[in-house]
Parts: structure tokens; sequence; C-alpha cells
């Protein structure tokens, strides 16, 4: 679909892939209500933004409040007087430990941030979107979905529910005028540690500077590039499209190739 004269709901907005997202999208000449826990990062985004600013809300909340999120479609439309698409890019990963060293606090929180925030606000927006003559829903899953990461069990779960999720309501919307998009990043240079609350285990440094990561520009290029060609699938980098390849010749192989690489996340005192 087109961007430019359209507008969308960004969630995530106030840092990395998101807040790309929504730079990338008034600089393509669209209106932007960008949704983020962090009122403060929304502010920042709103000053990257420059004069296109004149063109963004801000809607800082929590996507896992139920209440909050029900109320979001009537503030966007009170800002924005539509709404053409939602590209749900929120997202936080887990601590770096085993399964049996997991909170339960800490399972409910990543599945309800990234599974339950993405079902919610589709739920909120699909009646709006419905009604427009095109529309678009993107929603952000991960390499981890497509291949399991030691130490991060739950947040791969979360990412695979997403998938799925979305794979599903494309096959449901089949026929109207919602296309609906799935993305998978790799490797992306974002502080998503820092803003999950998550201290970088021993070995993660050393893992990261020998792969390649993707800009967050270059991987918001792509996911509006995946919106306006309405693709059904949209992977991020060298690394994850490997993987993407791998998993599906050979699922075992690609498990056991990255629980050797990722060894060292989980390493025992």
């Amino acid at each position: 679909m087109q961007v430019t004269g359209h507008t969308f709901v960004v969630t995530g907005g106030g840092n990395g892939i998101g807040r790309e997202v929504v730079l990338a999208l008034l600089e393509r000449g669209a209106r932007v209500a960008a949704v983020d826990l962090r009122a403060d990062g929304l502010e920042e985004t709103a000053g990257l933004a420059g004069t296109a600013a004149e063109r963004l809300s801000r809607h800082p909340l929590d996507v896992t409040d139920a209440e909050a999120v029900a109320a979001l479609p009537e503030a966007v439309l009170a800002a924005h007087g539509q709404v053409d698409g939602l590209l749900n890019v929120a997202g936080i990963i887990q601590p770096f430990v085993r399964v049996a060293d997991l909170e339960p606090a800490v399972i409910e929180k990543v599945m309800g941030v990234n599974f339950g925030g993405t079902v919610a606000t589709v739920r909120a927006f699909l009646p709006l979107l419905l009604a427009r003559p095109a529309a678009s829903i993107v929603n952000v899953s991960s390499m981890g979905a497509l291949v399991p990461v030691p130490g991060q069990a739950v947040y791969g779960a979360s990412k695979a529910a997403v998938m799925l999720f979305t794979e599903a309501l494309y096959a449901e919307l089949r026929g109207t005028p919602v296309a609906v998009t799935v993305v998978f990043p790799g490797g992306v240079a974002t502080h998503i540690t820092d803003n999950s609350g998550v201290d970088a285990p021993a070995g993660a440094d050393a893992e990261a500077s020998a792969t390649t990561l993707t800009t967050p520009q270059d991987a918001a290029r792509q996911v509006i590039g995946g919106l306006e060609a309405g693709r059904f699938r949209v992977v991020i980098g060298r690394d994850a499209r490997m993987m993407d390849l791998l998993s599906r010749l050979s699922p075992r192989r690609a498990t056991d190739t990255v629980a050797r690489r990722m060894a060292s996340l989980l390493e025992r005192p």
C-alpha cells in the first residue's frame, strides 16, 4: 500500500527499530501515531523528526494494559482522523538464563508484551482497518522464532507465537482490504538489552562483534518496503536468512548450530 498521506500506528516507537520506522514513515509523508511505554523515548523520537513532528502524535502506554490499548484507537482517530496501518514493533527479551531459572513473573511479562500486546493492538485496530479501502498490519517476530537461542526460550516462544498468529491472521483476512506481513529480524544494532532491563551476558559482545549487525535504519527500510509491497514475510539480515533456510532444510542441524555458537551465553559458573 502507499505510505504517503496515510496514517500508521507504530508500537515501540520510542527506541530502536520502532523509532526508525516512525522516522522513515514521516520522511515518506505519512502521519504516525507512535506508541511506547516510555514518554521520554517518544519525546526523543519527536525531536529527531524535526518539522515532520507536526504529523506525529505520541501515545505513552503499556501494551499489556488492556484498558489503555482499548482506548488507543479513539485517541489516534482524534489526532489523525483515520488509521490505515498498524506496525507492532514493541518487544523485549528475557534474562539470559535457563528455563528452570526463569521467574514466573518474567515469563508472564515477556509473553504479555511480545505476544499479548500484539494480539491486543491488532484486535483494537482491526475494525478500523477493515473499513479502509486499503490497510496493512505488520507484526515483528524474530529470528529467534525460527531457531532457538540458549537462554532465550520464552522470548523465542513469544515470537514464534507472533509468527503463527500473524500468518493465521493473514489467512483469515484474505479477500479483505487488509494486507498482513510478518517480519523476522536477525541481529540488529539496538539497545534491546537495556530497554528490556536485561544484562548482556559474558560472551555476547564478542558474538555481536563477530557478526555483521543490521542497522536499525536499514531494518526500518526493509519493514516499510514489506508493508508497501504487501509481502507475506520479510526476513532481515544475512544471519536470519541463513537460519530461515537451514531451519527448513534441517531443523535439528539449525538448532545444534545455534546452540554451539551461543553456548557461552549460558556457561555454568
